[in-house]
């Protein structure tokens, strides 16, 4: 039994925290302590609880639901030597309390012991009728050893047991789509579906399986039927914008986006994919409107930055999109892509070392494509710090090894500072590689390819 306050049955707990304001001690049966620790469990009030078991047990203090209790407390703080002694206690006194056994699970899945926590649950179902419980428990141990298969059986046992169980019906969803078996995962909805019909869960899970295989007419009909269900489901009309949008039906989209704002608070995935809509129809007035409400409504939302600042970008605006993309950076600095658009536009820009820096914080971050090197080391070069560029690409080369671009601009890099050693040596690479990348040395280095020592390469390898 769990008690709210607005509950006429509520006296215990009202009684009991009008007692705990006094110096008086009252008194309640032990049924009453443990609907009272209960309601403070599910509330998450943990220091409410302990005082309720503690005066539960001066009180009762042979009680073994209320020593179960401070034994699930232990386990919740991580005591759990002593919830291990505290259950060998309770077993030896009463050895078929499935509670027990759940509660020595527990022990075992916080150890990362899975199996044996599995083992011990399933000795918890030969001694209790609810089942859907342990069943359920049984599935996350499996699904924390990654035995998807295993976890997908034991809830769908939930479903077996109880069709309203969502929170299983979610998991083997999950399970599907984790082992890629959208297929069945709709076969597995259908069947569902034919027992619930008006489960508008099912339809919307129904619908994103379709989504997942691209086949969009059957998840429209899905969604659809995910409002007829329930009118008010903004997940079903989102997804259904999402649809819409796949099949270039954009006012239809913006409509169904429209009604999640009216149904709950604006979310910055329907205000982005507004703006994305009006961009795509046309309408740049709006779609960048909706942009800046999505920014508004969540700084923090990386697509928000990226989509308008791609939006100035695309219109050649370059200072309004060097502009956004700063207040991107401001509010996170440790976003690659952010930091990979700034550099970008700077260069657009000519602004040399600005881009350079950007690139360079680009692969700080881990944003090892070739042409991030590329760039930045070519900003080098026009920058006059070849040495740095050498270093760049040689950096590169360990990504990217006997790659002809990286070659060549070794070569003509190692030739400008006279080294010919190391500038035979790669250009020799690179004409092994491919030849066609020797225009190369002649666009970035054109004073290069008229020293003799470089011709009489060329003309002894090509």
């Amino acid at each position: 039994m769990e008690l709210s306050h607005n509950d006429n049955n509520n006296l215990p707990l009202s009684k009991f925290e009008s007692m705990l304001k006094t110096n008086h001690v009252l008194f309640f049966d032990s049924d009453e302590f443990e609907n009272i620790i209960h309601h403070y469990l599910n509330q998450g009030k943990i220091a409410l609880a302990k005082k309720a078991i503690k005066l539960g047990l001066d009180q009762h203090p042979t009680s073994i639901n209320l020593r179960l209790f401070k034994a699930e407390v232990y386990v919740f703080e991580d005591k759990l030597v002593e919830a291990d002694e505290l259950l060998n206690e309770l077993y030896s006194l009463d050895p078929t309390n499935e509670e027990i056994y759940i509660q020595k699970a527990n022990i075992f899945s916080k150890k990362d012991e899975h199996q044996k926590a599995i083992e011990v649950l399933k000795k918890a179902l030969e001694l209790t009728d609810d089942v859907v419980d342990i069943y359920s428990l049984i599935g996350m141990e499996h699904l924390f050893l990654d035995e998807f298969e295993h976890a997908k059986t034991y809830f769908m046992k939930c479903i077996e047991e109880d069709m309203d169980d969502y929170s299983a019906l979610y998991n083997i969803i999950y399970c599907f789509d984790f082992l890629k078996q959208h297929e069945e995962a709709i076969e597995y909805l259908n069947v569902f579906l034919d027992r619930n019909p008006y489960c508008e869960v099912a339809w919307h899970q129904l619908g994103k399986q379709y989504l997942e295989l691209k086949k969009y007419k059957k998840a429209l009909t899905s969604f659809d039927f995910a409002i007829i269900a329930d009118d008010s489901f903004v997940g079903a009309y989102l997804e259904r914008g999402k649809v819409l949008e796949k099949l270039k039906r954009y006012h239809e989209a913006i409509e169904n986006y429209n009604t999640t704002l009216k149904l709950d608070d604006p979310t910055s995935f329907a205000l982005l994919h507004i703006g994305n809509c009006y961009e795509k129809l046309g309408n740049q007035d709006l779609a960048v409107q909706y942009y800046y409400k999505t920014v508004h409504e969540d700084p923090l939302l990386d697509k928000g930055w990226i989509a308008i600042t791609k939006f100035y970008n695309k219109h050649k605006n370059y200072q309004k999109a060097l502009y956004y993309i700063n207040k991107a950076i401001n509010i996170d600095s440790e976003n690659v892509t952010y930091w990979k658009l700034y550099a970008q536009i700077n260069h657009r820009l000519n602004f040399f070392e600005e881009a350079e820096r950007g690139y360079k914080k680009t692969l700080e971050l881990g944003n090892y494509e070739l042409n991030t090197w590329l760039s930045r080391g070519d900003l080098l070069i026009k920058l006059g710090e070849l040495e740095a560029s050498i270093f760049n690409f040689e950096q590169a080369v360990e990504f990217y090894p006997d790659n002809p671009e990286l070659e060549y601009r070794l070569a003509g890099l190692y030739f400008a500072l006279n080294e010919n050693d190391k500038g035979s040596f790669h250009l020799k690479n690179g004409l092994r590689h491919d030849k066609d990348y020797m225009f190369i040395i002649e666009e970035l280095f054109p004073e290069v390819i008229t020293k003799l020592h470089v011709k009489n390469l060329l003309k002894t390898n090509l």
